[in-house]
């Protein structure tokens, strides 16, 4: 094909705040995770699709398939829809303890604006 550019699994953008390796940022409407370390505004890859561990809020239960939503205020995963933008799906049950602060999300790689 003469329009095909590129599979879209690792996307080229500049980060919208600082972000190391393996940390997710709100591309605009768009949840990736970084490939390298970014300085804000530094133009770098950014994977959309694929199973990561993320930063989530230590005090929220996660279920496998529960939905998985962006936090970009406090830059970090929650279940909760209202204000936040939803990025993918548990892979793993996580406890509610203060100290599981890592859950697994499977990114659904789709451009949404927060729920309201």
């Amino acid at each position: 094909m003469k329009n095909f550019v590129q599979d879209g699994g690792t996307i080229t953008a500049n980060a919208p705040y600082a972000r190391t390796s393996g940390q997710g940022a709100l591309i605009g409407q768009l949840f990736a995770v970084a490939c390298a370390d970014y300085a804000n505004g530094a133009e770098g890859e950014w994977k959309t699709h694929g199973v990561f561990d993320l930063t989530k809020i230590g005090t929220q239960a996660w279920a496998v398939g529960a939905l998985i939503y962006w936090d970009n205020t406090n830059r970090r995963c929650t279940t909760v829809a209202s204000g936040n933008t939803l990025i993918g799906v548990a892979l793993l049950a996580v406890g509610n303890t203060a100290g599981e602060v890592i859950g697994r999300v499977r990114l659904n790689g789709t451009a949404r604006p927060a729920e309201a």
